[in-house]
This record gives C-alpha cells, structure tokens and sequence, in this order.
C-alpha cells in the first residue's frame, strides 16, 4: 500500500486532500501540531502524526518510508510580518524538500498570490509568467514565491521529485478563510454588484484542487512543473451572492452600481481602512474591486491537457453549503459569547 503524508491535514485543503487519498486505497498521515483535537482524521482515513514544519528531525520522522508529501501546510492570510510567514512558509518547506530527498514525490500547494497584482493581462494568465517582484508589504505572496523557488531549484537539481500546483482563492467543507471574510457581509443583507455582477470569480473549490494535487503526484510528466488549480465551474459574483443568501437562509439585496459608482466606493473604504489601521486590508483594497470586476485572469489549460484535471463540484451545492456551515459555526460562537 502506498503512504502520504499531507502537512496541514487539519485545513481546509490538506482534510480534502487526506479524503481524497484515503478512498482511493493509500495509507495516509495527518502531519499536525498536535494529535490529540484531530480524531476527525482518523474518521476520514489518516493517521494523526505530530510535528512542526519548523522542526526539520520531525519532519523528516514523520515522512520516512512515505512515497509522496503534499505540502499544504502554510501560514497565510493579508498582511502580518515577514518574520512568520518566512518561518511557515519559507523555513517549514525547505524542511520539507529535505525530508521529500529519501525519494517521496513532493506535492508543494502554491498560491496565485505569487502574481501580486500583476495577473491581469491581453491573454489569459499561464504558468510560463514570469513571477514579478512583489513590494515589501506582501509578505505572504513573497513567502510563497520563496516557497516555491526552493522546491524548484530542488527538483531541477535532481534533489527531488517535485511538482508546484497553484490555486486561487478555494472554498468548501472546513473554509476558514474566504467564507469568514465575506459571510458577515451578507449577514447585513446588502451586496452592491459593481459593473453588473457578471465577471466570473478566481475562485475554485478545495474539492477540486485535492483531485489535482493527488493527480499531479501520479503524472511522471509533472516532474519540474507547475500547474495553475484556478477553474473549475465558473461563479459569477452574481452568483456568489445568490448561493451566499441560499446558505444563509435570508435575503441579501443587490443593488447595482456603475463601475465608475463602485471605484468611488472602493476608494473611500481604502482611506477608511487605512485612518483604522487596517493597512494591510487597504492594501488589497483596489485588488478586490479588480476581482470583482474582471473576469478570472488565469487558465488552467496545462492541468486539464497533461494532468486529466475534471473538476466536479457543483458550486451550486458547494457554496451554499459552505455558507451554511460557517453560518453554523459563527451562531455557536456568538451564544458562547
């Protein structure tokens, strides 16, 4: 039988990624901080083992005899410093491609973020982009552009076998992240569509990019390569705000706003965030009113030729879904409180 081991097992994407492996006959460990909050796992098929990404001895322990890692363990989020995310992301991967060197296949989860603001372009967004040079603010798109460096040097060194899949932003089953954000948005009942609410999210499910990662660890042709996971159904904002008040069980108003109406909008809740001291928020200010009015800048063409990536999920009953549960969540904490 075949072993993984899947670094940020208790994430949204690593739990997928776990699932994914598990019904398909391998023998999986969860590699986590701590073992004990985790009996989930086991119930999805994993095996708990404890360790710190920073801490190489554990690492390289919990790896041995695996015949492939899938890395999706990473501190993320809009700003924060360097020091965290280069720890994480940066210091925890290259103990990972030291652990892959016993001869595992190295799965690394990337990011889009490696484009900073610099993905929106005449033709669609490819792999053979060169990265460009992010500011100093951007500390996590930096952290996994150095992520991603490591694992590529290693691989064309002959050190690894390693391959680089990249996702926009994800949800599903367990999102901290995306959902979170924008759900008490929608609990105020009122989402203004700028331009029309017509262009079509970078936004793909957890699902999907699990059976891309799990595909690319199998493809011999995915050595030194990378991939982009960014589209598998398309969502429209529109419909992000339909299946948003589905899950939530009320009504969210979607008054339209020119694109003109909306810049200013955008603009004042830049100055607003930045008085606040929410620079890090502002910062991204001007990159969400773009993803809110540009359609999905990135192709996921290389995925689907070399790959056979089919994404399935149905953002219809995903989404939805995963408004529900935080909706779940979020009324716990707050009778808690």
């Amino acid at each position: 039988m075949r072993t993984a081991m899947v670094t940020g097992a208790s994430g949204m994407l690593g739990a997928h990624i776990v699932e994914r492996l598990a019904s398909t006959g391998w023998n999986v460990r969860a590699f986590v901080r701590n073992a004990s909050p985790n009996g989930w796992l086991e119930k999805l098929g994993a095996r708990p083992v404890e360790g710190d990404l920073t801490d190489k001895a554990s690492v390289r322990r919990a790896a041995l005899g695996c015949d492939a890692i899938f890395h999706a363990g990473a501190a993320v989020g809009s700003g924060g410093a360097w020091e965290s995310y280069h720890s994480a992301n940066v210091i925890g991967t290259a103990n990972v491609v030291d652990a892959a060197s016993d001869g595992a296949r190295l799965v690394q989860v990337s990011s889009t973020a490696v484009f900073g603001g610099e993905r929106y372009h005449s033709q669609p967004t490819d792999e053979r982009l060169p990265l460009p040079e992010l500011p100093e603010r951007d500390t996590y798109g930096r952290s996994k552009q150095d992520a991603e460096r490591l694992v590529l040097e290693a691989a064309a060194q002959g050190r690894v076998w390693a391959t680089v899949v990249r996702p926009p932003v994800m949800y599903g089953r367990g999102d901290r992240q995306f959902v979170p954000r924008i759900g008490p948005v929608f609990l105020r009942g009122i989402f203004p569509l700028v331009d029309g609410g017509g262009a079509r999210l970078p936004i793909v499910s957890a699902s999907a990019v699990a059976d891309g990662a799990v595909l690319a660890a199998g493809a011999d042709i995915a050595r030194g390569r990378v991939y982009l996971l960014a589209n598998d159904t398309p969502v429209t904002v529109a419909d992000l705000a339909a299946f948003a008040a589905e899950g939530l069980g009320r009504r969210v108003r979607t008054p339209r706003l020119s694109l003109s109406a909306g810049s200013v909008v955008f603009g004042v809740l830049k100055a607003v965030l930045w008085i606040t001291g929410r620079r890090d928020l502002a910062a991204h200010a001007t990159g969400t009113l773009r993803m809110l009015t540009r359609d999905n800048p990135f192709t996921s063409a290389r995925a689907f030729q070399e790959l056979g990536w089919a994404p399935c999920t149905d953002p219809s009953r995903a989404l939805p879904e995963a408004f529900r549960e935080w909706a779940r969540s979020f009324g716990e904490r707050g009778k808690s409180l």
